[in-house]
């Protein structure tokens, strides 16, 4: 719940504005998802379309942009946990003023990482085979949060106290990225996993995808009110970005006590150690998985596939807390990891778009059961708004991904050249020729958001929309390039084949 305490500080009022926009972006690439999800029922099929289209190269590099989401969503559950854990006086030397981690922060926030590892290693999966009951824990505590901070106490003046958007469509656009909007919303995945089972694909994937973005859409905005209406006015006297009060640390439970609802405050206490843990520990299991599926393709040491009597891959396990304890250095506060996170996220799934229009190009005639009316033009518009969503996250930010998707090439890239040098069983194809435009993209972007006007450190020599116009026309030609360039159609179903055989082998 801490995405509307920063989207208000990011963008006041019009923090409403940041909600809609980030369903949209949302919506037009979980469309693109449900097309794909039904042609590939596949776990994992996110990491895996753009191999299917471009071959190794590409595949080894979205693999590693999916490990790297999986990897850094369990340290921002932790730094959840931790800014809650303030409203206790035993945590107070944990956080510094502007939230970021003390030396003590650090240590306690990488022994809990450690404790997530060690319950896998257990092979204690409570929280993960409760599912259904921390899916229905989640959506229950938001709404009972919003009915009572709603009848309880709300302010309709604090909606233009400062002018609706006191810092334009800068701030409106910003939050999207850097305030946890689109973190939140990125629930659609879990439709598509289960498009295989659908009894009519072509009325249930639709409705599952488009259901779950709207749910999480309407229930995320009516919080955003009910915080923006709840506030007492002299909590954000000095304007949005001053916004301040006791507790503000876990901003919903915080707000509670303020106005005198204990009990809910001590309900969100609850919650915010709760679903936090159940998260971070899930994530954790998904990136000792994920490790262990770039060793399975090719990229990545067969040691890696190593697991104990348990069937745990305790080496996977090992690297994702040193990968989740790393998170912590360059991204010390709650709210720069998750404009990392949306990145890396937005960045994984930004290569669904582009398998798409290769597979409607090149397999035209491949059954589909369900066949997404106007693909042709979602699938460049998914693109290139994914595109903004990244560089809406701002420079600051960008560097850093920059760094770890160089450091991903050296490893990976270097082992798998390595192991086809080697003749190394499996050894993965690289097809450079098909994934030729994918380092100029990252590059791209990163120099579009250097010289933009986004994030500290940004050069500001493209002004507000001159910027977004360069996003839009440097994707849609990233686009076109790509689906020019792409695998034929016969080294595409031979791709499709290898990776059914290799699921069927690890079985």
């Amino acid at each position: 719940m801490f995405g509307a305490q920063k989207a208000a500080v990011a963008a006041g009022p019009a923090a409403l504005l940041s909600w809609g926009i980030g369903a949209v972006a949302i919506i037009l690439l979980a469309l693109i998802h449900a097309e794909l999800g039904g042609l590939f029922p596949v776990a994992g099929g996110t990491a895996r379309y753009p191999h299917y289209a471009f071959g190794g190269f590409a595949g080894m590099s979205f693999g590693w942009f999916t490990w790297l989401q999986a990897a850094t969503i369990a340290p921002i559950e932790v730094q959840a946990m931790i800014n809650y854990a303030r409203h206790w006086s035993w945590a107070d030397g944990f956080l510094n003023k502007d939230l970021t981690l003390t030396g003590t922060g650090f240590v306690v926030a990488a022994v809990l990482l450690g404790v997530f590892v060690a319950i896998n290693f257990l092979g204690v999966r409570l929280l993960a085979h409760t599912n259904s009951v921390a899916t229905v824990w989640k959506v229950l505590i938001p709404i009972l949060a919003i009915f009572a901070l709603g009848i309880t106490e709300f302010h309709g003046s604090n909606f233009s106290a400062h002018g609706f958007a006191p810092d334009g469509a800068k701030g409106v656009l910003a939050a999207i990225s850097t305030s946890g909007v689109i973190f939140a919303l990125l629930g659609f995945e879990q439709a598509i996993q289960w498009a295989g089972e659908s009894r009519n694909p072509k009325r249930d994937i639709p409705r599952a995808v488009l259901g779950s973005v709207v749910i999480g859409t309407i229930i995320y905005v009516m919080l955003q009110v009910v915080f923006i209406g709840a506030l007492p006015p002299d909590t954000f006297a000095g304007g949005w970005d001053k916004l301040d009060y006791p507790g503000i640390s876990g901003p919903f439970a915080g707000l509670a006590t303020l106005i005198g609802l204990g009990w809910l405050a001590t309900v969100l206490f609850i919650d915010a150690v709760i679903s936090p843990a159940g998260t971070g520990l899930v994530y954790i299991t998904s990136s000792s998985r994920v490790t262990y599926g770039l060793s399975r393709n090719g990229y990545a040491p067969q040691a890696l596939q190593y697991t104990d009597k348990r069937s745990v891959p305790w080496l996977g396990l090992l690297i994702a807390w040193a990968a989740g304890v790393i998170c912590f250095l360059p991204f010390p506060s709650w709210q720069r990891l998750v404009g990392f996170i949306t990145s890396a996220v937005v960045l994984m799934y930004a290569g669904a778009p582009l398998a798409f229009g290769v597979l409607r190009k090149r397999l035209p005639a491949m059954e589909r059961s369900y066949h997404l009316r106007g693909g042709s033009v979602i699938s460049p518009l998914a693109f290139a708004v994914a595109s903004l969503v990244i560089y809406w996250a701002g420079w600051d930010t960008l560097w850093r991904l920059g760094l770890a998707i160089v450091i991903g090439y050296v490893l990976l890239g270097g082992y798998s050249l390595y192991a086809a040098s080697k003749g190394v069983p499996n050894a993965p194809r690289m097809d450079f020729k098909a994934g030729q435009w994918l380092p100029v993209y990252l590059v791209g972007m990163g120099l579009i958001s250097w010289q933009g006007t986004f994030g500290v450190g940004a050069q500001g020599n493209l002004g507000l929309w001159y910027d977004i116009g360069v996003v839009v026309v440097f994707s849609l030609v990233v686009y076109y390039w790509a689906l020019a360039v792409a695998l034929p159609a016969e080294e595409i179903e031979r791709n499709i084949r290898g990776v059914e055989v290799l699921d069927a082998g690890g079985h």
